[in-house]
């Protein structure tokens, strides 16, 4: 057993629904096997096991690892494609270089490169938008696996409206799916995504293949995107006879709670009801929203229907790995919108990149927090020595203000460990 003695931070309660939060200096989290098996007062916890490790952590602020909802593996060399809308993004930056990834060489140069910025930027868990190409997917499971991370990913799909080189067919897309999830069942911390790319570039007869993988390969999640953007929303309803762009999903049995969906900028009530309903969740994206003007977040809305939120970085219309800075951004969204907009303290903030997440993919038994029974994921904030962000949070008047300014001031260079499962990968 390990002890570890840190100023610990969590959210084991949602503070949308009450929840405050935990806030424990000089705790200590003994840890077994990668697992939390208790949790109290140093010394309490020191004088029942006096032999023990111990890991001083208390030059930084402990945290939960971070949980991404929504991010683009074949992106991160499209990071920073600023001055265009969506769908001029995307033919201009992103699937030229989604096109690469058909080279199985580039492919595990780009995953090794993913999971790396995931890693150090404190992100432990993730829903990963994989590739149109079944070799490159391997490649993100291959890199994923070495590194202990966790990932929810798969093939990503589109017969129309793309490049040539990015589309397939109903029947190719379900034989390499059901392919690809039985090729890694079994492998720990790794799950399959049925994954439409969205239904703007994928027909009812796709649509429906997608939902025959969905149904036939166990434990499967599904992940794609929604209403981002509003030129895009136009064409899906125009596609698809007036249908509703969650509706396209609903209606090729893709929706429960298995099920989360990107953005949802544009969403009508009608369409949070029916996301309430199925249990799906929605991945907030704040940065990659400003980036390519997609609009402002509706997270009242989504909240009022009962709609579980989390947190995505969307890389790469977003603009790097970092949580934190996608909390930051989503404060100064809900701030924008006034009266419209819903407050967001750091608890809130926290939550939507910890447990929220965990919650939005099955994971809340296993991480999230870190409590007694949940897995040692961790990241500690420990900012260079008088830096801007060490002195605030110095002089912070306590934890909520010190968490505030981690928020503010803090990037990836501010997190000095990560652990994942016990496991130091940073």
């Amino acid at each position: 057993m390990t002890i570890y003695r840190a100023t610990v931070l969590d959210t084991p309660v949602d503070p949308f629904t009450g929840g405050t939060l935990r806030a424990d200096a000089d705790i200590a989290l003994a840890v077994t096997d990668g697992r939390i098996t208790a949790r109290g007062p140093f010394p309490t916890l020191r004088a029942q096991a006096p032999d023990d490790d111990v890991i001083d952590l208390r030059d930084g602020i402990l945290l939960p690892g971070f949980v991404d909802t929504h991010v683009h593996y074949p992106q991160i060399r499209a990071i920073g494609g600023l001055g265009k809308p969506l769908l001029d993004w995307l033919e201009h930056s992103a699937l030229p270089e989604e096109a690469k990834l058909h080279d199985e060489t580039y492919a595990a140069q780009v995953a090794d490169e993913f999971v790396h910025g995931m890693t150090r930027a404190g992100t432990t868990s993730a829903l990963v938008f994989g590739s149109h190409f079944a070799s490159a997917v391997d490649a993100l499971f291959r890199s994923a696996e070495r590194s202990g991370m966790r990932i929810t990913s798969g093939l990503v799909v589109s017969d129309r409206l793309l490049r040539e080189d990015l589309l397939t067919t109903p029947e190719r897309a379900y034989d390499e799916s059901v392919s690809l999830a039985a090729r890694w069942r079994g492998h720990e911390r790794l799950r399959y995504a049925v994954t439409p790319r969205f239904s703007y570039s994928c027909s009812a007869d796709l649509l429906e293949a997608c939902g025959a993988a969905y149904k036939d390969i166990d434990d499967a999640w599904c992940t794609s995107h929604v209403n981002e953007n509003v030129t895009e929303v136009a064409e899906v309803a125009r596609l698809f006879d007036g249908s509703s762009y969650v509706g396209t999903y609903q209606d090729h049995g893709l929706l429960d709670a298995h099920t989360v969906l990107a953005h949802n900028v544009h969403p009508t009530d009608a369409e949070l009801d029916m996301l309430s309903a199925s249990r799906a969740a929605v991945a907030h994206c704040p940065t990659s929203n400003a980036s390519l003007g997609s609009g402002m977040f509706p997270l009242a809305g989504h909240l009022k229907h009962g709609v579980r939120v989390a947190m995505g970085t969307d890389v790469g219309g977003g603009t790097g790995f970092s949580l934190l800075k996608e909390g930051l951004q989503a404060y100064f969204i809900q701030s924008l919108l006034g009266a419209q907009g819903v407050p967001l303290t750091p608890a809130h903030l926290l939550h939507l990149i910890t447990t929220a997440g965990a919650d939005a993919l099955g994971l809340r038994d296993q991480v999230g927090d870190l409590g007694v029974g949940t897995q040692f994921d961790a990241v500690l904030v420990a900012p260079e020595a008088n830096s801007p962000l060490a002195v605030g949070v110095r002089h912070a008047a306590g934890p909520e203000d010190a968490l505030a300014k981690v928020f503010a001031m803090g990037t990836p260079s501010d997190i000095a460990q990560v652990w994942i499962n016990g496991n130091r990968v940073k």
